[in-house]
């Protein structure tokens, strides 16, 4: 009997569950592998921020699917609506309704805008490679409108990875084309990346200031109009363009989803091997939150889906032979942040230095992300994509 394993999402966790289910299963005629995405490629989604400097860098971090998966595996681009795991059913926008007998949730997660007046429907937010080219677009046409007495204002909500290497890159884009821009970066909590270290804290504040960039920590956004950010109780900030970073949720579509999951956010529960409370049905990446040792959940990071997705596809073939599942634990190997063409590195494992800079740390982030695409599609791609890293 042929038995049908589905993946959905085509991020981190998605290709790269795909790619270990592929070598895992090594050809077994009796499994049908089916993969589902709105988008038909992978998107390097930590290096996304480099488009909004120069836009040609997507053609290094969208990698098609076709040179990830195995020709035998069917891909379908389309968008996920349901999930009826009673019927082991997916229901989708446009396509027939696709069965399976195991499932690995890897959908990825949504902007959160907690509520706050008026966010949702005035900032840009940077979740795919269309918010990235669309950031670029309006910060391009708000430099042409601008003038040096009357600067472009760009405000950055959030500084956190994906605010922090947002505002590098704006500023990198001021820099090159001389452009009448100022930047703010705005964090509700006391310092930029929060619940770090203070030695990486006060490394990234040094190059973002360095870099010309306005922090304001410590004041929440309280409510956002077509053309002003207003902060805590007092401060106010008129922008031409509205950047928001601050925080994750699940998706529209597992909202519904009859799994255990966090009310609030709609991420689904799973345990340490990414089975959820259905056992046909798996969950890794920011869809899930996957227990581990001690009181948190797996971080919601490139880094530990990327962890997660070789266990994920191992268990998903483990699985389907009976076999018994395997137990992931994340490892924690570092931080790297980009700012602009600088970046950070710390707590990296075997480095001698707790926190760097400089051309080291340069190097590390760009060997990061060519690793990654080495490992999804292969050396060439590789070493076409490290320049612009």
């Amino acid at each position: 009997m042929t038995e049908n394993v589905v993946v959905l999402g085509a991020g981190y966790a998605g290709a790269g569950t795909i790619k270990s289910l592929e070598d895992e299963l090594n050809g077994e005629v009796d499994v049908d592998v089916t993969w589902i995405s709105e988008t038909d490629y992978h998107l390097v989604l930590h290096e996304s921020h480099r488009c909004i400097r120069d836009p040609s860098v997507q053609e290094k971090i969208a990698i098609p699917v076709h040179e990830i998966k195995q020709p035998s595996t069917a891909f379908i681009q389309d968008e996920v609506v349901d999930i009826d795991t009673d019927a082991q059913e997916i229901a989708l926008a446009e396509s027939d309704t696709v069965e399976y007998d195991y499932l690995l949730v890897g959908l990825g997660s949504q902007t959160a805008f907690f509520g706050i007046d008026g966010l949702k429907e005035h900032a840009l937010t940077l979740k795919s490679l269309d918010d990235a080219l669309e950031i670029h677009d309006n910060i391009q046409q708000a430099a042409r409108e601008a003038s040096t007495n009357d600067p472009a204002q760009v405000v950055i909500g959030g500084a956190g990875l994906s605010g922090i290497q947002t505002a590098g890159e704006v500023a990198e884009f001021r820099d090159e084309h001389n452009a009448p821009i100022d930047i703010h970066l705005v964090e509700g909590l006391d310092q930029v990346l929060p619940n770090s270290d203070p030695e990486l804290q006060g490394a990234l504040r040094k190059r973002l200031e360095a870099a010309g960039v306005n922090i304001k920590c410590g004041e929440f956004i309280g409510e956002v109009d077509e053309e002003t950010v207003y902060i805590g109780d007092e401060d106010e900030l008129d922008y031409e363009v509205l950047v928001w970073t601050g925080g994750i949720t699940g998706r529209d579509c597992m909202q519904d989803v009859d799994l255990d999951k966090d009310e609030r956010n709609h991420r689904v529960h799973a345990e340490g091997n990414f089975q959820t409370d259905d056992e046909r049905v798996f969950a890794i990446g920011d869809s899930a939150l996957i227990d581990q040792p001690g009181d948190q959940p797996a971080p919601p990071t490139a880094q530990a889906a990327w962890q997660a997705a070789e266990v994920a596809g191992e268990n998903l073939a483990r699985a389907v032979r009976g076999q018994p599942l395997k137990t992931w634990t994340h490892k924690d190997k570092g931080t790297v942040v980009s700012v602009g063409e600088k970046a950070v590195a710390h707590d990296v494992m075997n480095m001698p230095i707790e926190t760097f800079g400089g051309l080291p740390a340069k190097l590390l982030k760009k060997a990061i992300a060519a690793r990654w695409i080495n490992d999804v599609t292969g050396v060439g791609r590789a070493a076409k994509a490290w320049p612009d890293m």
